[in-house]
């Protein structure tokens, strides 16, 4: 046997340059430019190999000769080092070009833009459905049209909004790649589009309730259950569940709701709050809500947290009510153009859409707080006098 371990840590340091053997195939070669690499000489069916372990400023001499302790073990099974070497880092370099494990850095990333970072799903779960257990194992760059087409016909037109929402996603998925360097096709999902066609379904609008019959409804509602109460002023503000469920006493200074960024929707998500005028029987059933209250939110539910959505469109499920809590966005909007004759602006700003162009609001930046809040005075009057 060829004797090891011939070189030292010392001579190493002062070696001029040169290949200096260490034994049984492990080699030093110091450049004349400074550089130096370690190497394994073998021999494999009669042709000698050679096979790079690493630079001497990354790997020490007791570490090169543990490398090609390594390698010479699987010579000894039969294995070629060199080929076992390319095919790990060829797997390791597909397990990150996945389109299943992209799409969930892409999602980690996106995290920060979503309400509660994303923790209740809704984001991720239409890739996680329909997208992932066919595609998920797939290198993204050899990703088709054909193949996101393929997996996505199935709900394409009965399910439009969630096949909508997967697509979308996964041209997030895309640019993501390509931002990591991937050699993506940019227009992959524009071209699935092109190949499933224009969807057959026919949006269902949320079911809402006539202005008129909501006094009834209003009056009828128990105010010794936080859902309940929830709902009530879900229709006194004309705001989406979510910020109501989710909100805390300290938002609320006198008659003045600032409602957190993060917990809205749309053109206020990314503002830094969104100011909501309370009539006086908002303030009271937020008074009432308050001695109910625990864990630090205005609305809790049975267990812990908040209450969930759906038990407030159980309330009116439960009562053989086609509409639901969302809808009343659409009946106080209504009533706002049929009843109040409120100006388009001011009423959409009521609930929380966008008004004008882009620049418009650039250089438009009022929220109409007073005049929103004469409306909601007269649409709280309305609901509990009526």
């Amino acid at each position: 046997m060829a004797p090891r371990d011939r070189l030292s840590a010392a001579f190493i340091k002062t070696a001029k340059p040169d290949k200096y053997c260490d034994g049984a195939g492990l080699w030093l070669h110091k450049r004349k430019d400074g550089g130096a690499q370690w190497f394994l000489r073998f021999g494999n069916h009669g042709r000698r190999r050679e096979m790079g372990l690493g630079g001497l400023h990354k790997v020490s001499l007791k570490h090169a000769r543990q490398l090609a302790e390594a390698a010479r073990l699987k010579i000894l099974d039969g294995v070629d080092p060199i080929r076992e070497r390319t095919r790990l880092k060829r797997e390791a370099l597909q397990a990150d070009h996945e389109f299943g494990r992209l799409a969930r850095e892409a999602f980690e990333a996106k995290k920060a833009e979503l309400k509660g970072d994303g923790k209740n799903g809704r984001w991720f779960t239409p890739l996680e459905l329909h997208v992932l257990p066919k595609l998920g194992s797939i290198l993204i760059e050899e990703l088709g049209p054909k193949d996101v087409r393929d997996c996505l016909a199935p709900i394409w037109h009965s399910k439009a909004d969630t096949a909508r929402k997967a697509i979308n996603r996964i041209n997030i998925v895309v640019k993501h790649a390509a931002a990591l360097g991937i050699n993506v096709d940019m227009g992959l999902a524009e071209k699935a589009k092109l190949l499933l066609g224009k969807t057959r379904h026919t949006p269902k609008h949320i079911p809402f309730m006539n202005w008129q019959q909501a006094p009834e409804f209003y009056q009828s509602l128990d105010e010794n259950s936080p859902t309940q109460l929830a709902l009530k002023l879900v229709m006194l503000t004309g705001l989406r569940s979510y910020p109501v469920r989710h909100a805390h006493l300290e938002e609320i200074i006198n008659d003045i709701w600032t409602i957190p960024g993060q917990n809205m929707k749309g053109p206020h998500k990314r503002t830094p709050d969104f100011r909501v005028p309370l009539s006086k029987e908002a303030s009271r059933i937020i008074l009432v809500a308050s001695s109910l209250s625990r864990d630090g939110f205005l609305f809790s539910g049975v267990r812990r947290g908040v209450i969930s959505d759906a038990s407030m469109a159980r309330v009116m499920e439960r009562r053989g009510l086609d509409a639901r809590p969302h809808g009343f966005r659409s009946t106080l909007r209504t009533w706002l153009t049929e009843k109040a004759h409120a100006n388009n602006d001011v009423a959409e700003v009521i609930i929380a859409h966008k008004t004008g162009t882009k620049v418009e609001r650039a250089y438009n930046r009022t929220d109409y707080l007073e005049q929103r809040r004469g409306h909601m005075q007269k649409w709280a009057q309305f609901l509990i006098s009526s």
